[in-house]
């Protein structure tokens, strides 16, 4: 797989793909003594820059009003080619790829600059929510201690209009053209994972909570907040429900905004920047202090609840993943396309302990 030329600098060179997507990761600011990293990732149809810059503003807000408040953190984002529609030539990578790419690059650039063991933060956008599951997924999996390390090493996550679970396929599906763009090329695999009845996001879930659950009992609780919509995109409604964007045990906040704004933050003056800001920076201060303290999915365990998974991946059925040009190593899940329907552990990468 080709990464990106990344570099050190404290903005990097801006990696694109052929027909020119900011692809890759991008520092938006790294100060000489950071002790946290906080990745930013944007959803579907978005940009690494644009989804996290308000109308008006020269800059994205993370990379503006973040480094006077979280003094010691780098700040990065992320950027694949996710359109749905568009104006030219489709990205055809599929969920698994972006994952698979937002985890090589991510290592490569910590690697790069000597912070594999620095502790990471993600704040995600809609459908980077479920890329970025995917990527830690995998990284959980992955007998590679430097893939290893991007789940080890992750502290917390803000969901910020990501669909857990609901009917969000069939949301999106009443997004009209027009606010999407011109209709000329369509990333069909996409379109498929929101087209299947939300067993694509079912499963993601299942895996997401086994994993926050493997994490508790190593004694790494995983910190969480999300993240809703309060308003409407206008003509057409809520895209991601606050049931939706919420997951059970962990604390859910509003931003008043619509799906696509809810990203977007043109002063420290929003409450819903001094909302996400005041969970970011939380967490900053539990990492200085070494705490540990119990996780919500730990929480309902003890309260005689359990997520919604009972081993590692079961019962699946392959044609989930039946995205066409995909690559499929018999019994192990490497690559992303199964054929048939089969029972057992499944797995995204190759299994633990391989």
């Amino acid at each position: 797989m080709d990464r990106p030329n990344l570099t050190n600098n404290t903005v990097a060179a801006p990696a694109t793909t052929g027909n020119g997507f900011p692809d890759g990761i991008k520092i938006w600011h790294s100060p000489e003594d950071a002790g946290l990293d906080i990745c930013f990732i944007h959803g579907l149809s978005g940009n690494r820059d644009k989804t996290w810059t308000a109308p008006g503003q020269p800059n994205p807000w993370p990379a503006e009003l973040l480094p006077t408040r979280l003094a010691k953190a780098r700040i990065l984002t992320y950027g694949y080619d996710a359109y749905v529609v568009k104006r030219s030539v489709s990205s055809t990578n599929r969920l698994i790829d972006y994952a698979n790419n937002l985890l090589h690059d991510l290592a490569a650039e910590r690697a790069s600059s000597g912070t594999v063991n620095r502790p990471l933060i993600f704040v995600v956008h809609s459908f980077g929510g479920i890329v970025c599951k995917t990527a830690l997924i995998i990284s959980h999996q992955r007998p590679e201690s430097h893939l290893g390390q991007i789940s080890n090493c992750t502290r917390g996550i803000a969901f910020l209009g990501t669909p857990h679970r609901g009917s969000w396929a069939a949301d999106w599906a009443k997004i009209p053209a027009w606010a999407l763009g011109q209709v000329k090329s369509t990333n069909r695999s996409i379109l498929d994972v929101l087209q299947i009845n939300n067993q694509y996001l079912e499963f993601i879930q299942t895996s997401f909570l086994l994993m926050l659950r493997d994490l508790d009992k190593k004694g790494r609780p995983l910190q969480i907040t999300c993240f809703f919509e309060e308003l409407p995109m206008p003509g057409i409604g809520t895209i991601v429900s606050k049931e939706s964007a919420s997951l059970e045990g962990y604390s859910v906040f509003s931003i008043h905004a619509n799906h696509s704004d809810m990203a977007k933050f043109g002063s420290a003056e929003e409450s819903g920047f001094k909302r996400l800001l005041g969970e970011l920076v939380r967490w900053d201060a539990m990492l200085g202090k070494g705490d540990s303290t119990i996780s919500p999915v730990a929480e309902l365990e003890s309260n005689g609840k359990t997520p919604n998974a009972t081993s590692s991946l079961q019962t699946t059925t392959g044609h989930i993943f039946n995205a066409s040009g995909g690559t499929q190593h018999n019994n192990t899940g490497a690559g992303n396309q199964f054929f048939g329907n089969f029972d057992g552990p499944v797995y995204f990468g190759l299994p633990p302990n391989k």
